[in-house]
C-alpha cells in the first residue's frame, strides 16, 4: 500500500488535532506524524484512517484512536534505547509510534490471528520490533527486566507477573479497573511499593484471563 501525498495531507492534520487535544508531547507528534497509520488497518477504511476514531481489526480487537496512542505513548516517556513490553500487539500500529521514539520493543499477542498478519506487516516495513505470541498478562519473563511496560487492554486487577518484569524506577502505563477503566501511570519505586496517578476514562477491550495481583503498595 502506498503513502500518498492525500495521506500525508491527512496525517499532518491528525497531527494537528491532537495538538490541539494537548494529550501528546511533541516527540509523539513528530513520530506519529511520520507513520503511515493507514496501513495498520481494513483499506475499506482508508478514507478514515487519521480521524478520531478506533477500527475493527478482527477477532474483536480494535486499534486505538490516535488520541489514546498518542497519550499512551506520552504517559511512557520513552526514551531511546529504552527496552518495552507492550501488552497486546494488535494491528502493531502502537509498538511501530514506540519503536520510532527509539525504543526497543518487545511486544506479544494473544490473538494467533493477529500475531500472524501483524508480525508479517511489521517486518514489511522493516520495523525491529520483536513480535511473540502468548498470553501477554504474564509478559515475557526471559527478556525482562523493562524499563516500561505498555497495557493495550483492559485489566480489572493489578497485573503482578507484569509489575515483576519492570525495573525499579520504570514505569507501566494500563487501562486499570472494571467495568469502567481509568488510565492509569504506575511509577515502581522499589520492591514493593509503587506511585500511581490517573489520566482519565478510556475504554479498552478486557485482558483476560482476570487475576489478582497484591504483591505491591499503592504510595
Amino acid at each position: 500500500m502506498e503513502d500518498t501525498y492525500r495521506h500525508k495531507g491527512l496525517r499532518r492534520k491528525m497531527v494537528d488535532n491532537l495538538r490541539q487535544l494537548g494529550v501528546a508531547s511533541e516527540d509523539v507528534l513528530k513520530a506519529m506524524g511520520e507513520i503511515p497509520r493507514h496501513m495498520f488497518i481494513d483499506s475499506v477504511f482508508d478514507s478514515q484512517a487519521y480521524m478520531e476514531k478506533a477500527f475493527s481489526i478482527g477477532n474483536d480487537q480494535t486499534i486505538s484512536r490516535p488520541s489514546t496512542v498518542a497519550q499512551q505513548s506520552t504517559l511512557l516517556e520513552v526514551f531511546p534505547g529504552s527496552k518495552v513490553l507492550e501488552v497486546g500487539t494488535g494491528s502493531g500500529y502502537q509498538a511501530y509510534v514506540l519503536e520510532q521514539l527509539g525504543a526497543d520493543v518487545y511486544s506479544i499477542e494473544r490473538q494467533k490471528f493477529l500475531y500472524l498478519k501483524t508480525k508479517d506487516l511489521l517486518a514489511s516495513l522493516r520495523s525491529r520490533v520483536k513480535c511473540f505470541y502468548g498470553d501477554g498478562y504474564q509478559g515475557l519473563a526471559e527478556f525482562a527486566p523493562y524499563d516500561r511496560i505498555l497495557v493495550t487492554c483492559g485489566s480489572a486487577s493489578w497485573p503482578a507477573d507484569l509489575f515483576s518484569q519492570l525495573k525499579v524506577g520504570g514505569i507501566m502505563v494500563l487501562p486499570y479497573g472494571s467495568p469502567k477503566q481509568v488510565m492509569t501511570k504506575i511509577v515502581r519505586k522499589d520492591e514493593t511499593n509503587v506511585g500511581v496517578t490517573f489520566h482519565g476514562d478510556c475504554h479498552f477491550v478486557p485482558m483476560l484471563p482476570d487475576r489478582i495481583g497484591e504483591n505491591f503498595h499503592v504510595v
